[in-house]
């Protein structure tokens, strides 16, 4: 097979494990980019299409929740097409929801173009922790995943600066066409170094197992009733929450017991739970969940609140997040170098209490306070970002045998974005509730204290979920086993 592993491997040499990285790299930058950059033309979008604040949010939810579905489904996919063709035809679903949501001229087909992308982002996102484990030895994969994520920790850190100049110059459409270089590069990259064969060198489609369409349906479905379920929480009828809410843990259930049952009957299940039987990939998952929220919740939180709570234009949003971007691109390698060294635990926690802090010293940002202190705050928290990027995966992962390392990489990329399609909805409903409750709205022109004590309030509330990761990331420590070797 001409573009095996072991083939590519012989034709570029020692440097292949690199070329490889930097294929993947390009196409999740674009991905990542295409999750974030949206949230800087939110109101611009809003007015064009005469929406409120919660029809809105459905852009960076919808994006979300396919996200984080066709995580579940990457495992499969690799084991069935290979990396290639996995990777691949994703990159070509994110450029045609790209182009198709720069075109759309009705506010659905903006949807239907987000949900394409965050499809496309679900099944990319999991393969760069796959390549690492696999490719790099034990002593490297600190240092390639703190490589990598400063590649990739690039687009969102420019992507928002050039997104606000282009929606201040040519309106919200420009942005969906930013992916579209990013894929065309990658999709070059991937025809030279991703090779066609699965994960460890073996022949995509060996085994032929089907996909786990029963628990792909239950995962989909639980992901949907929680998301609307929170919705529903504030301003809808009492009765329509619970109701989702307890749909939503009717669906966990089931699908905890369809996997066991799969697993019995030596089925290939959507999610293997033996993954959670290792004690630090267990509690790695409540970190990257509890983290999710915090990071995706602040995600869509920072820019509303720099916009409508402070009213600054879109432009000014992306030159504040700028140096943020910058601080974070610069931790994430050395934090990396320090992931081979230091204990997982000491690097995650001190991650989480510097975005702790970050959100806490947001309170202290009013309409009259200096811009300095905005980008300052920023850095704080995009330092701890840093800390924990390159940390958590590996820590978590590190002890997982060589059969589980797909699936470890599917299920707490899923768990994250869980955490975090939870987290964008969380803070809409808790912004609106202290709006409601300081008697201010984000539909009335101009700001004031009160709308800022809103936005205040709530980032005091990703600052308590911080805190609470923290516990479980201590229960990260004393690594038993190490990763297993190269075999890519």
């Amino acid at each position: 097979m001409t573009d095996s592993v072991a083939a590519l491997k012989e034709r570029y040499g020692a440097r292949y494990r690199w070329l490889l990285l930097l294929s993947v790299m390009v196409g999740t930058m674009a991905s990542i980019m295409s999750s974030t950059i949206v949230n800087v033309a939110i109101p611009d979008m809003s007015h064009h299409f005469a929406l409120g604040q919660e029809r809105a949010q459905w852009v960076t939810s919808g994006f979300m929740v396919a996200t984080t579905v066709a995580m579940l489904t990457t495992p499969w996919l690799l084991s069935r097409y290979g990396y290639r063709a996995t990777y691949v035809g994703a990159v070509l679903l994110l450029m045609a929801g790209g182009i198709g949501g720069g075109l759309a001229n009705q506010f659905w087909l903006v949807l239907a173009a987000r949900v394409a992308e965050g499809l496309a982002a679900g099944v990319v996102q999991p393969i760069p922790a796959v390549i690492i484990l696999y490719a790099f030895l034990p002593h490297e994969q600190g240092r390639a995943s703190g490589i990598f994520g400063m590649g990739v920790v690039l687009a969102p850190a420019i992507g928002p600066s050039i997104g606000g100049l282009l929606v201040d110059w040519f309106g919200w459409r420009s942005i969906f066409f930013m992916v579209v270089p990013f894929c065309l590069v990658s999709l070059w990259l991937a025809y030279k170094f991703v090779p066609v064969t699965a994960p460890g060198g073996a022949e995509a489609g060996r085994d032929g197992a089907g996909l786990d369409w029963r628990g792909l349906l239950l995962g989909a479905g639980g992901t949907l009733c929680l998301l609307n379920g929170l919705v529903a929480l504030h301003g809808g009828p009492a009765g329509e929450s619970a109701a989702l809410l307890a749909a939503a843990l009717a669906a966990l259930v089931l699908f905890i017991w369809w996997q066991r049952r799969q697993l019995a009957r030596g089925g290939k299940p959507l999610m293997d739970l033996r993954l959670f039987q290792y004690r630090q990939f267990a509690m790695g998952s409540v970190v990257a969940f509890i983290y999710g929220t915090a990071l995706f919740g602040s995600t869509y939180l920072l820019p509303v609140f720099m916009q409508l709570g402070l009213q600054l234009s879109a432009s000014h949003v992306g030159t504040i997040m700028l140096p943020a971007g910058i601080a974070l691109a610069i931790t994430i390698p050395l934090v990396g170098r320090l992931a081979d060294k230091r204990p997982t635990h000491l690097l995650v926690g001190t991650g989480l209490a510097l975005l702790a802090a970050s959100f806490a010293l947001m309170v202290l940002v009013g309409l009259g306070s200096a811009l300095w202190m905005l980008v300052a705050f920023a850095i704080v928290g995009r330092i701890g970002l840093g800390f924990i990027l390159p940390s958590l995966n590996l820590g978590a992962m590190r002890p997982l045998d060589k059969s589980l390392i797909s699936q470890g990489s599917s299920a707490i990329s899923f768990i994250r974005m869980l955490g975090g399609a939870a987290g964008v909805s969380l803070c809409g409903i808790v912004l609106e509730w202290r709006m409601a409750a300081h008697g201010a709205s984000l539909a009335t022109a101009g700001s004031g204290p009160d709308r800022v004590a809103a936005f205040a309030e709530t980032f005091l509330m990703l600052t308590g979920l911080c805190l609470l990761a923290l516990a479980a990331a201590w229960q990260l420590r004393e690594p038993r086993a190490s990763a297993p070797g190269p075999a890519a």
